[in-house]
């Protein structure tokens, strides 16, 4: 067996630490009812023009697929978190509408999420935030 490339050792690094922060964050933002996929569901929804978005759009932007977003959505529709919106112009188009108790419960979330994150981050200085976020961002220049 050949040893690891540094690239392949960041790549391991990187999934470690993600895994381990997911589980985390997920620990944390149970007591809200909701994961930090969902979270970050809600999030987008937030920032969208009029809390709304079509389904593959937000897909696309929280890394799901078109099908993993719909069986996301479906208990967090039940819930009322979120709801099915008519587009007017296609009917084909399936959009997702964050509502106030979605947004209510993303406001007390958010303050759970960035209590974690705060803790997760603690070692670290203000600078090193900053250089971890511009290096990532040199792995994915598309996110935002």
């Amino acid at each position: 067996m050949s040893a690891l490339t540094p690239a392949m050792q960041l790549c391991m690094a990187i999934s470690q630490v993600q895994n381990q922060l997911i589980n985390s964050l997920n620990s944390t933002l149970s007591c809200h009812g909701v994961s930090f996929t969902e979270l970050m569901v809600l999030y987008r929804l937030a920032l969208a023009p009029n809390v709304t978005l079509r389904r593959i759009e937000l897909a696309n932007s929280v890394g799901l697929s078109a099908s993993g977003v719909t069986r996301l959505l479906a208990p967090l529709e039940k819930i009322g978190l979120v709801q099915k919106e008519v587009n007017a112009r296609d009917a084909r188009v399936s959009l997702v509408k964050l509502t106030e108790a979605g947004q209510n419960l993303l406001n007390d979330a958010l303050v759970s999420f960035e209590n974690r994150a705060s803790t997760a981050t603690a070692n670290m200085s203000e600078k090193q935030l900053q250089q971890s976020l511009q290096l990532l961002s040199v792995l994915l220049p598309s996110a935002s």
